[in-house]
């Protein structure tokens, strides 16, 4: 989008950028995400072809030494045009592909917020979160939409002071959706708060998300900053890597429009006219990489995105998502990678 500014109407300008709608930026060919991906092939291509050295040597098996050679000398394909492709993005197109736009630094006009958690089979953990939630100064009311859980989620949440929702179509991306759906339905705040219920994430954090939200349209929280996470929690080091790895994908197909180390934290802010443009955008059949398809989806229609780093708890009870062990991760992790470079319309289910 362009924008023609005169001098004199700035503060005036700034202030309406929040009620802009979305829009489809420019497109441009994401060479550094290809090129990164190409990068990628040709050095597994490499440690693949040096690996064959070991059963050739210990078995005697001279005929791969043939497939071994051109394995190794070929990788270097892959490898050098990803290194292309990467500089030509970074040394060449990386300032037309930013946005282009003011930075923005509109004050918002009320912090009342509405906040929405996400909650499936979480009865131990859900009535201390919304009471958490409930208990900062700018929350106005706490949304729970239980994923048509079997405990007592839906009842705890209700005792809690909660508006509580059952949302009967299974899946997490649908259970988010929902939460969205239902808070952008209440006009008496213009921040909307996506959250879960399983004690991740505390209010407190909400400070940090409202300190950013002049500059953006979504605010997404991430748990990649070492000393704010605790020591012990259900995203192990693999999981923690392999989120920064799609993050960073992210951020090379939408260069220069964010900076992406999280795609998995449910944890975000919204504005409330920017998130009512966004939701008939996604598609709530997408499961546990939802996220990351909503991500893609705001930035590749001109959502203004930042990340801010937050705390991050252990979980109470058990985890039911992407976080469950490390093969699930891998496999949510593929999928999220599928969807962002081959888009997401064979990611639902």
């Amino acid at each position: 989008m362009n924008f023609v500014q005169k001098p004199c109407d700035y503060a005036s300008t700034q202030a309406s950028m929040h009620n802009m709608p979305l829009s489809l930026p420019k497109r441009h060919i994401p060479l550094l995400l290809y090129g990164v991906l190409s990068f990628c092939l040709g050095i597994f291509a490499y440690i693949f072809g040096v690996g064959l050295g070991a059963p050739r040597i210990l078995l005697g098996l001279k005929q791969l030494v043939p497939i071994q050679q051109f394995i190794i000398w070929y990788s270097g394909i892959p490898i050098m045009l990803g290194v292309l492709l990467g500089l030509a993005d970074l040394l060449i197109f990386f300032n037309k592909k930013r946005f282009g736009r003011p930075l923005r630094m509109a004050p918002i006009a009320s912090r009342a917020m509405t906040v929405a958690l996400t909650a499936y089979n979480d009865e131990e953990s859900i009535a201390a979160a919304v009471e958490d939630f409930k208990s900062h100064p700018d929350v106005r009311r706490v949304i729970v939409v239980s994923n048509n859980s079997s405990d007592a989620t839906f009842a705890n949440a209700e005792n809690a002071g909660a508006i509580a929702f059952n949302e009967l179509a299974p899946g997490y991306g649908r259970c988010v959706f929902r939460c969205l759906t239902e808070a952008v339905k209440f006009d008496d705040t213009e921040i909307v708060v996506l959250c879960e219920g399983d004690r991740t994430f505390r209010a407190s954090d909400i400070d940090k998300l409202l300190a950013y939200a002049p500059h953006s349209d979504i605010v997404n929280g991430t748990r990649t900053t070492e000393l704010l996470r605790e020591h012990s929690t259900q995203l192990s080091t693999f999981m923690y890597y392999g989120n920064i790895f799609v993050g960073k994908l992210l951020e090379a197909k939408h260069l220069g429009r964010s900076t992406m180390t999280d795609v998995g934290t449910t944890y975000k802010l919204f504005h409330r006219d920017a998130l009512k443009a966004l939701l008939p955008l996604v598609n709530p059949a997408i499961n546990l990489e939802f996220n990351a398809h909503l991500l893609d989806t705001a930035l590749e229609h001109g959502a203004l995105l930042v990340e801010v780093p937050i705390t991050f708890h252990p979980r109470v009870g058990v985890s039911k998502g992407g976080n469950t062990d490390n093969w699930r991760g891998f496999s949510v992790g593929l999928k999220m990678i599928s969807g962002i470079v081959f888009g997401w319309k064979k990611q639902a289910v």
